[in-house]
């Protein structure tokens, strides 16, 4: 069966925000007691981009420089996050997981796959191949966009981050 671009692209826009949010409830029932969400949405992205600026994280949550702040400072309190100088930038502040952020953030991703794994058994094999070579061609086209490149590193050459 042969489809068009649009049509993929249709059923991309129906199928991945179900898919996200599957995996953002698992990912949620997962997390450190007494951990907020906007707070474990910090470590995952953390996780994801150790050495990430003040204003990285802010964008990413989509909060004012401020709030995010107060937010680290909190899992800075609780040894989740540490917060260091930039040597190349003095101006910058580098937040990374501790070790007790990362397997934090581990330990909700490994029950989580193993809760995907749970529903992906359900497909026949062959559907399961065919659901990993759409998802590695999607990989490829959308692993390394310039566009967004250019934006993460001048938002990196920015300032205050």
């Amino acid at each position: 069966m042969a489809a068009s671009p649009d049509e993929c692209a249709r059923y991309v826009l129906e199928t991945v925000p179900m898919l996200m949010r599957a995996i953002r409830k698992e990912m949620r029932s997962h997390r450190e007691s007494g951990l907020s969400v906007p707070q474990f949405r910090v470590l995952i992205y953390l996780a994801r981009n150790d050495g990430a600026s003040l204003s990285d994280v802010a964008g990413h949550l989509g909060l004012t420089l401020p709030a995010t702040s107060k937010m680290i400072d909190i899992l800075v309190a609780r040894n989740l996050v540490s917060r260091r100088g930039d040597p190349a930038d003095r101006r910058r502040v580098v937040l990374a997981p501790t070790e007790l952020g990362r397997s934090s953030t581990l330990a909700a991703r490994e029950a989580t796959q193993s809760r995907l794994a749970e529903r992906l058994a359900l497909l026949a094999p062959a559907d399961l191949a065919t659901v990993l070579t759409a998802l590695d061609a999607l990989g490829s086209i959308f692993s390394s966009d310039p566009k967004i490149e250019a934006e993460e590193k001048q938002r990196h050459a920015d300032p205050g981050n």
